[in-house]
């Protein structure tokens, strides 16, 4: 069962879920990551199964995200720097001295660059449809929270979240989810303007040179699980990291889109047990 957890680090509260099985595998706890403008919700059905077969998952939403604090950019920056830090010290407060990490989605390169900062904490890497390419830019649709004005308002527009996860996914959300996605930018405006200024603040061309350098010599048994059909992200960069690296694999979703685990958690599941599963040899 997953259940709603919140812990306060330092000035921030963080607001995470998790499942904690009564059938351990003894297996390093799961953390997964989620990309904008989502929250942890969005790996709900993951979770469910990943309980299922042993797994202690913990889903937390990004600070200025989903039920975390959204602080005042003065006293939170929103930039790479600022949340690589966060994330590392959330992950100290729970006392996770090792983790396999699931990511997925803009933002979510973020707790990639902490990754190979801090490879000796990461048992396991998952990544599913996240920006890896210093070529990759912000999809239009996301771009126009940028924008001066036009920012200000479609970031304030609880609809925003259904236009991107549905425009992302390719495929319907059911109302009641929509329903919880919505929830934070119906209780207060304080999400959209932390929306805007992490939109603004994503330096993703720096961002990603630092990502491809990271992947240079990265140790870490690394499973790629990339829906093929996504708008955009092609799979051109995962397909070359999996075929240069030996602890680099893919599974590949030929119908899935940009967020794979909405409509595909049956497939992302399985590939994911199996890999964390798997013995290293």
């Amino acid at each position: 069962m997953i259940t709603e957890q919140t812990i306060t680090v330092g000035s921030l509260e963080w607001f995470y879920r998790e499942v904690t099985p009564t059938n351990s595998n003894n297996k390093p706890p799961v953390v997964l990551v989620h990309g904008l403008p989502s929250h942890s919700y969005t790996w709900r059905n993951i979770m469910d199964n990943l309980e299922d077969q042993g797994f202690r998952a913990i889903a937390p939403d990004w600070i200025g995200s989903g039920f975390s604090a959204k602080p005042d950019r003065r006293d939170f920056a929103y930039t790479d720097a600022a949340y690589e830090t966060a994330f590392g010290q959330f992950l100290e407060a729970l006392a996770l001295d090792k983790i396999s990490l699931v990511v997925q989605g803009f933002l979510a390169s973020v707790a990639l660059q902490y990754a190979f900062n801090h490879a000796e904490i990461i048992d396991r890497l998952i990544i599913l449809n996240t920006p890896l390419s210093p070529e990759i830019k912000l999809p239009w649709l996301m771009q126009q929270w940028t924008f001066p004005f036009m920012g200000d308002m479609v970031t304030q527009d609880p609809l925003l979240v259904d236009r991107t996860l549905e425009k992302g996914s390719g495929f319907v959300i059911e109302d009641q989810d929509l329903d919880i996605f919505r929830q934070p930018y119906l209780k207060s405006s304080a999400v959209g303007r932390a929306l805007l200024t992490t939109a603004k603040n994503l330096k993703l061309s720096q961002t990603m040179k630092t990502i491809e350098k990271g992947f240079e010599g990265w140790p870490v048994p690394t499973l790629m699980v990339w829906g093929m059909a996504d708008p955009w992200l092609s799979a051109d960069i995962p397909e070359k990291l999996a075929d240069n690296a030996s602890n680099i694999e893919m599974v590949k979703l030929d119908e899935a889109k940009h967020y794979p685990q909405e409509h595909w958690p049956k497939e992302v599941s399985e590939a994911m047990v199996t890999f964390l599963r798997r013995q290293v040899v």
